[in-house]
C-alpha cells in the first residue's frame, strides 16, 4: 500500500453556535489540511496517483472555503463549522473524484492550530 498525500491551507472565519466559551464569538483560523489517497497498485509509469491531479482536486475544494465566513456557507447553515465537520466536508467533496480502481481517498487531516487537529477517515473506515 502507498499513502500519497498533499498538504495545503486555507484561511477563514467562523463561530461555534451554542459553544460555552469564546469560540462562540466570530474568529478566524489558518487551517492546514493534509489529504491522503491510498493506492494498492501503481500505474504503468510507477505512480499511485499523479500529485498534479491530487493537488488540483484538493485545491478546488479548499479554494471554496478560503477567505469565507464558514457559517455563511450553505453546508454549515445547520451544523457548526467545527474542525470535525470541515474535515468531513472536504472528505465528502473529494471522495468521488479521488476514487479509482487503483486508489481511493483515505483521510483528511485538519490542523486548526499548529498543535491541535484531527484526522477523518470517512464513514466506512475500520
Amino acid at each position: 500500500m502507498y499513502d500519497i498525500f498533499v498538504k495545503t491551507h486555507f484561511s477563514s472565519g467562523h463561530h461555534l453556535r451554542d459553544y460555552p466559551g469564546s469560540c462562540e464569538l466570530p474568529h478566524g483560523h489558518n487551517w492546514k489540511v493534509t489529504v491522503t489517497v491510498r493506492a494498492a497498485e501503481l500505474d504503468e509509469i510507477g505512480m499511485g496517483i499523479d500529485f498534479k491531479l491530487l493537488k488540483k482536486q484538493v485545491n478546488s475544494t479548499v479554494d471554496y472555503l478560503d477567505h469565507k465566513v464558514l457559517n455563511d456557507l450553505p453546508e454549515f447553515s445547520t451544523i457548526n463549522p467545527s474542525s470535525e465537520h470541515i474535515a468531513r466536508f472536504i472528505f465528502d467533496r473529494l471522495k468521488e473524484s479521488l476514487s479509482h480502481d487503483r486508489y481511493e481517498l483515505y483521510s483528511v487531516t485538519i490542523f486548526e492550530t499548529d498543535t491541535s487537529g484531527l484526522t477523518y477517515y470517512g464513514p466506512n473506515s475500520n
